[in-house]
């Protein structure tokens, strides 16, 4: 039933599918937006075409804000037309247009082969249609947009349609139409029997009767609405009792919900396959029902489970028994490929064996995760992973979010770095340069610290963002003795092996700053932002100027005065600001020996 449903929705979409397809189309046109005559020959062309790719279309048309109208319909298809038109023998198609030019206006039919050669043409000087009057037109005008209307009997052929609707884009006076015969989805409904007595139904918004895969029902829509114009709904329960049993359920929310749902008709119990259909935006409410009655699907199961119920049961065993098997294999390459996951998020790349599995699904996942692996511990390369894991598990991972706090900032320069860069190969430079942030990196996460940038050969240091650090003046400051001893024992080693040294001057500040990510929405970059970060840089420059290695502010000296040696240099101006900073020179660490704690 399931399998019916779906089959049945399908077709049902795509009759309709192909009549919204051909007026969506249609309504991006350009030669659409003139009407008639101009450009007929390119609308002729593509009507056709239309018909001839779509065999449940009956016709497709355009209006005009002037009553202008072109249609093409499909004599082939409904026999209604041959007769409603006297059509010329061999007429495959039919053309009408309307134009406005005329007083009054007058419609002229062209009859067409299968080939779409003409065969005749007839003007019909009585024929008084005008698109704007019509239900189609008014709807797909008021809206603005794409409607269905229908069904209803239509006036020259007295045959059941339902019309799509869909006014241009350019201009929305203009609308393109196409009409579907519910004929066609009586019969379509009749071939997806499962039973002798299976029926099928389509039912709208409002529950109305508007398809039934029987013909005599459809006879009985199409009179009752000839006849009074009401809706199917109208029609006699007694045509199928199953009808109004059917119209309930769909107003009760197991049924409008659709699926498998079982009902009586006169105490006889039925199985039904609700569907609901929409489409574009087109069709909303409408569902698809199949039903039949129960004993005519369960009694043949009936008599074949009584006989296969111990084959049956030796099935289930087995496939318990494959199932824990396969279980085992699943969850084993499953964990494996789980840890590895949670490595890669915390950003572990240590080489690991990714696991192989007899189940292809999960050799396929293990090699995407390592692929993920690779390209991320490519990425990591490029990024300060240290800062990435700090962000992440600090909560501030959404883009833009950035906040005012205190921090602590070092910047770094080589002194001297182009005259090397000049004396020495680029291939030289870096690799020296490699080892050099190689050191500084590790010392600066050793202490805490995160490496916010890589200017050049400068770096770009930070504390207390983006973890918090209570004590981070203090760590910037072991960092920065740390990280002069480190460098002067690589320069010890370079001069050994005949590279250049690279002298390095450190600059430290702390205060406020606005830290967190900014940028592009498409690029962000985590730093931070203030006089701050521009004081710490200004000190690092200054060394220059007072022959030291390591300059902080007074800031920094305040904080730290009783765990760290300083020397007062007095005030000085910092290029661009307008304020004097005062400047210390970082000694070393009251804790360590050998430290004259005198200066």
């Amino acid at each position: 039933m399931r399998q019916l449903g779906l089959r049945v929705v399908e077709s049902y979409k795509s009759v309709f599918g192909d009549g919204y397809s051909a007026v969506a189309t249609a309504s991006v046109l350009p030669q659409m937006l003139s009407p008639p005559s101009q450009d007929l020959d390119a609308k002729i062309e593509y009507l056709l075409k239309v018909l001839q790719s779509a065999e449940y279309i009956d016709g497709i048309y355009a209006g005009y804000p002037d009553g202008s109208f072109i249609q093409a319909v499909n004599v082939a298809t409904n026999p209604a037309w041959s007769q409603a038109l006297s059509t010329p023998n061999g007429t495959a198609f039919a053309i009408r247009t309307i134009s406005s030019g005329q007083a009054p206006p007058a419609a002229l039919w062209r009859f067409l082969g299968a080939n779409g050669v003409e065969i005749a043409r007839r003007e019909d000087l009585h024929d008084t249609y005008d698109p704007r009057t019509r239900p189609w037109y008014r709807a797909a005008v008021e809206k603005k947009g794409q409607v269905s209307v229908g069904p209803y009997v239509t006036a020259t052929t007295k045959s059941l349609s339902l019309t799509l609707a869909v006014p241009m884009g350019k201009d929305p006076q203009i609308v393109a139409g196409v009409d579907v015969l519910l004929e066609a989805i009586s019969r379509l409904l009749s071939k997806e029997s499962i039973s002798e007595n299976a029926r099928g139904y389509v039912f709208d918004d409002r529950g109305r009767l508007i398809v039934h895969s029987d013909a005599n029902v459809m006879e009985s829509i199409l009179e009752t609405l000839s006849r009074t114009g009401s809706d199917g709904a109208s029609i006699s329960d007694e045509t199928d009792p199953a009808i109004a049993p059917i119209r309930t359920l769909l107003y009760d929310r197991k049924g409008a919900e659709g699926g498998i749902v079982l009902f009586t008709v006169s105490g006889q119990p039925y199985v039904a396959q609700i569907s609901p259909v929409e489409f574009s935006g087109l069709l909303t409410g409408n569902a698809v029902v199949i039903a039949a009655p129960l004993d005519d699907l369960v009694g043949p199961t009936d008599r074949l489970l009584a006989k296969n119920l111990l084959t049956a049961i030796a099935f289930v065993a087995a496939g318990i028994v494959a199932a824990i098997v396969l279980a085992r294999l699943i969850s084993k390459s499953l964990f494996a490929l789980a840890d590895e996951a949670h490595n890669i998020g915390d950003l572990k790349f240590e080489g690991r064996r990714l696991p192989h599995s007899l189940i292809a699904e999960i050799n396929v996942l293990a090699r995407a995760l390592g692929a993920a692996r690779n390209t991320i511990a490519t990425f990591s390369l490029y990024v300060p992973r240290e800062l990435v894991r700090r962000i992440v598990s600090s909560g501030q991972a959404a883009a833009g979010s950035a906040d005012r706090q205190e921090i602590t900032v070092l910047f770094t320069d080589i002194r001297d770095f182009t005259t090397i860069s000049e004396e020495h190969s680029p291939e030289a430079v870096v690799e020296l340069l490699s080892d050099y942030f190689e050191l500084l990196n590790e010392t600066v996460e050793r202490h805490n610290g995160t490496i916010v940038q890589y200017l050049g050969d400068s770096i770009f240091g930070m504390w207390n963002a983006p973890t918090r650090d209570e004590r981070h003046v203090e760590n910037a400051c072991r960092c920065a003795l740390a990280m002069k001893a480190a460098v002067d024992a690589l320069n010890d080693a370079s001069q050994r092996s005949g590279r250049p040294e690279l002298i390095t001057r450190f600059g430290l500040h702390t205060g406020p700053a606005v830290v967190g990510s900014v940028g592009a929405k498409s690029r962000q970059q985590y730093t931070a932002m203030g006089d701050t970060v521009n004081v710490g840089s200004r000190l690092e420059g200054m060394n220059k100027e007072f022959g030291t290695t390591i300059l902080t502010s007074g800031e920094v000296q305040s904080n730290v005065a009783e765990l760290f040696q300083f020397r007062a240099l007095g005030h000085a101006r910092a290029k661009g600001r307008r304020e004097e900073i005062e400047i210390f020179e970082l000694v070393g660490d009251r804790s360590e020996k050998g430290i004259d704690h005198t200066l």
